[in-house]
């Protein structure tokens, strides 16, 4: 049997898809392991986290990133342009493993230089696609623009004169690497990046692959949702409106639309009994006066059981993300059989049937994801999770592709 690493960042937050994968190769009695940077806790031999030196690297790259693109919008959310990193092609994980899955390694985990490391081991490399980042000349999601089909010059992110043209520099460095090594493979988890990766100048001619992200449906299920409200002290009469982030007013999620659209619903429905759980951040009075039904802050949930029971106690999640792959929250929450309402935008659409599991609301309309909302609650519309995505159905696309990897490569 073959051994696979997944080399992730972190195994917390966005981090745990890379866990999840790791956990479901696991039960199948494949050999996994997780190199993260970031060190967690762990009772498993099976996660190794880096030293300090590589973590005072890291800290290190975000300061020097910060400075490079001091000047860039930052309405256009993450740019990366890797400086440091820490080479971990020696360690004993990676020349054991046949099968590397490249998770996302920035904040100054791997540089290029050290990606390049690993390419030169010769083993098949499946690079996963968390975002834009791998296909572009920076920015972890482009938006509207599609200059990376192209050379990413006269990036919307970096306006006016400049010295160094950070975007076209990093593109030509990526294609530099992609273009030496035939052992780089990409997946992606949404069909929008999917096709975004076909297209893009980058990777168009190469192997590139769809695989939704897993979900361990055992433990995101239906629970009674009077009993998920008294563990969380819930009122049992209340309409619950959902809404998960680690930065409320991240450029990605759409937090003004989300506002508007709780504006308008409170104008409109009968009821005034309804609440919004915000978890994922702490309090904000800014964001708490700005609605105008009751909030309460859940703050970041650290364990997947008190998310489920969060799923299980609303009455319908709102992802009103403007720029988004395949949110892990989106399916959460289908599969505890809540509803989801979110602009047909990115990977939202693979999970979403309209108004069957949820509602798709016209992108950047906030009166739509209003009209959502009203639809589901009036309609006692019930989330569901499709049947492509169940657990097992992902990790036999997951075997296909690395047997067809293994057999190329010898």
């Amino acid at each position: 049997m073959f051994k696979v690493v997944q080399i992730q960042y972190s195994t917390f937050s966005a981090g745990r898809a890379a866990l999840r994968l790791h956990n479901a190769f696991l039960e199948e009695n494949i050999d996994s392991s997780i190199l993260s940077l970031q060190y967690e806790a762990s009772d498993s031999g099976k996660i190794k986290c880096l030293g300090r030196n590589s973590r005072i690297i890291s800290r290190i790259d975000s300061k020097l990133q910060s400075y490079l693109t001091r000047n860039n919008y930052k309405e256009f959310g993450l740019y990366s342009f890797p400086i440091l990193g820490t080479n971990v092609s020696w360690m004993d994980q990676i020349k054991k493993a046949d099968i590397i899955y490249l998770h996302w390694v920035q904040f100054g985990f791997l540089n290029l230089s050290n990606i390049e490391q690993l390419a030169k081991l010769g083993k098949p490399i499946i690079i996963f696609m968390h975002d834009m980042w791998p296909i572009t000349g920076g920015c972890h999601h482009s938006f509207t623009c599609e200059k990376y089909k192209t050379r990413c010059d006269n990036c919307q992110m970096f306006p006016g004169k400049k010295i160094i043209d950070w975007p076209v520099l990093e593109l030509k460095n990526k294609s530099k690497l992609y273009s030496k090594y035939k052992n780089l493979y990409f997946v992606s988890p949404s069909k929008w990046l999917y096709n975004c990766a076909k297209e893009a100048f980058l990777t168009k001619n190469r192997s590139v692959h769809y695989i939704p992200n897993t979900i361990n449906s055992r433990l995101y299920k239906p629970f009674d949702r009077n009993i998920s409200r008294y563990i969380l002290n819930i009122d049992p009469d209340e309409t619950i409106i959902s809404f998960g982030a680690i930065s409320v007013r991240s450029p990605y999620k759409g937090w003004a639309y989300l506002q508007k659209s709780l504006e308008i619903l409170h104008e409109t429905v009968s009821t005034k009994k309804i609440s919004v759980l915000i978890f994922g951040s702490g309090y904000d009075k800014n964001v708490a006066d700005s609605i105008p039904f009751k909030v309460r802050f859940m703050g970041y949930l650290k364990d997947e059981y008190s998310t489920a029971l969060v799923y299980n106690a609303s009455d319908i999640f709102i992802v009103p993300s403007l720029a988004d792959n395949q949110p892990t929250t989106v399916v959460e929450s289908l599969c505890c059989g809540t509803p989801v309402v979110g602009f047909d935008v990115g990977g939202i659409p693979d999970m979403i049937k309209h108004k069957e599991n949820g509602y798709l609301a016209k992108y950047r309309d906030a009166e739509d994801i209003a009209n959502g909302i009203d639809f589901c609650l009036k309609n006692k519309i019930r989330g569901k999770m499709l049947p492509f995505f169940d657990e097992s159905n992902i990790i036999r696309m997951h075997l296909e592709l690395i047997n067809s990897f293994c057999k190329i490569n010898g």
